[in-house]
């Protein structure tokens, strides 16, 4: 059974137009006339309990709208959100007591209090037992390494403490579900690197269901083994990254260091796109013919002394699905 389960969820906002005068578009205040922008226009999920699910888009694409939606924050235009059995704008006291959300620019901490009586405040607004936020404090202060600033303001924390310390509010009461909303954003290498090493440990680990809205796709690669793109408020991709870069990917790569060199190195099923130094990087695509054929191939013409295969990134591959479903609309 799903813990979230999303039929034709959507969410409208009327804008007031703008007019054009003599200094150029000006908002009227006093019009009446509006238009409705579609920020979610009539997507359907399901998630299952346990997955890691990458929610991928564009600015404006409406991640964050459906994230608010999936929350309770947002009240849906139209269609249906049930999440862990509850609606979440309708039963929001009982359905917060089971999920967790962090939202990159914004924190659920006092601003002016240390992180540690935070946390211990929302041990009180959760009504979590002693025993199971002791132990919890204990493993996340570890795994997040957070002894050193647990009894600085937050206000005071830089912005790699402070996710560290959000993302641990969010989980102090074992939610089944958590609401990652861009949570490496603005973060240096290793602030991320610790972030999503937590993150694939509470979903391993404590069969966290996880929903990661992020631009960073190093994040996706890292985490995901599901990823869902919109755009427009469409869900264009819903499916396995490994479909996804079968479907949209591309041409993949060969490198092959040679044990001599060669006048030619050109082989059926692929081309030839730089050779130099013994090492050549063929091109082949996906389907025509498999990596371990074309490898064979070569074995059996040429002597070979390491080979890598290359998938293109996943930037590329995204950016492929946007450009494809722009030319068919």
């Amino acid at each position: 059974m799903s813990i979230i389960d999303v039929t034709e969820l959507q969410k409208y906002f009327s804008v007031r137009q703008h007019f054009s005068g003599r200094f150029g578009a000006v908002r009227s205040f006093f019009s009446r006339e509006s238009k409705q922008v579609r920020a979610v226009d009539g997507i359907s999920f399901g998630v299952q309990p346990g997955e890691l699910v990458g929610y991928l888009g564009p600015n404006g694409a409406g991640k964050s709208t459906t994230i608010k939606m999936l929350t309770g924050l947002l009240v849906p235009s139209g269609g249906k959100v049930v999440v862990n059995g509850h609606i979440p704008h309708k039963e929001r006291q009982q359905y917060v007591a089971h999920i967790g959300a962090v939202f990159g620019q914004r924190t659920t901490l006092w601003w002016d209090l240390p992180v540690i009586e935070s946390l211990e405040l929302l041990r009180h607004v959760y009504k979590i037992p002693l025993e199971l936020f002791q132990h919890n404090l204990a493993e996340f202060t570890d795994m997040l390494e957070m002894e050193s600033f647990l009894h600085t303001p937050v206000r005071s924390l830089s912005l790699g403490q402070r996710m560290r310390a959000d993302i641990a509010a969010a989980l102090l009461h074992n939610p089944d579900l958590l609401f990652l909303d861009e949570p490496t954003i603005g973060l240096d290498v290793v602030a991320k690197e610790r972030i999503r090493q937590f993150i694939q440990h509470v979903n391993a680990e404590r069969g966290t269901t996880v929903l990661l809205t992020t631009h960073d796709l190093a994040d996706v690669q890292r985490l995901c083994q599901r990823v869902m793109i919109i755009d427009h408020g469409k869900l264009l991709f819903d499916g396995r990254l490994e479909s996804l870069q079968d479907q949209f990917g591309g041409k993949r790569e060969l490198v092959v260091d040679f044990a001599q060199e060669y006048e030619t190195v050109a082989v059926d099923g692929a081309t030839v796109v730089e050779y130099q130094d013994a090492r050549a990087t063929y091109q082949f695509e996906r389907g025509e013919i498999s990596a371990s054929a074309l490898i064979g191939r070569l074995s059996s013409k040429y002597r070979v002394q390491d080979l890598a295969v290359r998938e293109p990134d996943i930037e590329a591959t995204i950016r492929r699905i946007y450009q494809e479903k722009l030319l068919e609309g």
